[in-house]
């Protein structure tokens, strides 16, 4: 498994107007192959982010390659973007339930 975490502002569109552009871009994320889940953030500050969980560092490495990873990085919208990428220390991950196995509204 691998971890990948994203902060950014946003620019040139209201709170709302991002939500609901967020919400429009989320089918296109679900279908990223190896991505095994996306936590969306939005901060008290007025940033942004994402975490997101690949099946390993290949997977997190083409979605970089890939034409909704460039998308991402050049988005008009998107200010500041940083990134950072992590692998995960699987073993005292399993113990502590860091992966989760159901997804939120599919009990």
């Amino acid at each position: 498994m691998h971890v990948s975490v994203f902060e950014y502002g946003v620019v040139g569109i209201s709170a709302a107007g991002w939500a609901a552009a967020c919400v429009e871009l989320a089918p296109a994320f679900a279908q990223v192959p190896g991505l095994v889940s996306k936590v969306w953030l939005t901060g008290a500050d007025g940033r942004y982010g994402g975490v997101y969980v690949w099946t390993d560092e290949a997977a997190f490495r083409d979605f970089l390659g890939s034409d909704l990873g460039a998308a991402l990085a050049a988005h008009a919208n998107i200010d500041g973007l940083t990134m950072r990428d992590w692998a995960v220390d699987e073993q005292p991950t399993s113990v502590t339930r860091g992966i989760p196995h159901v997804r939120i509204g599919h009990a």
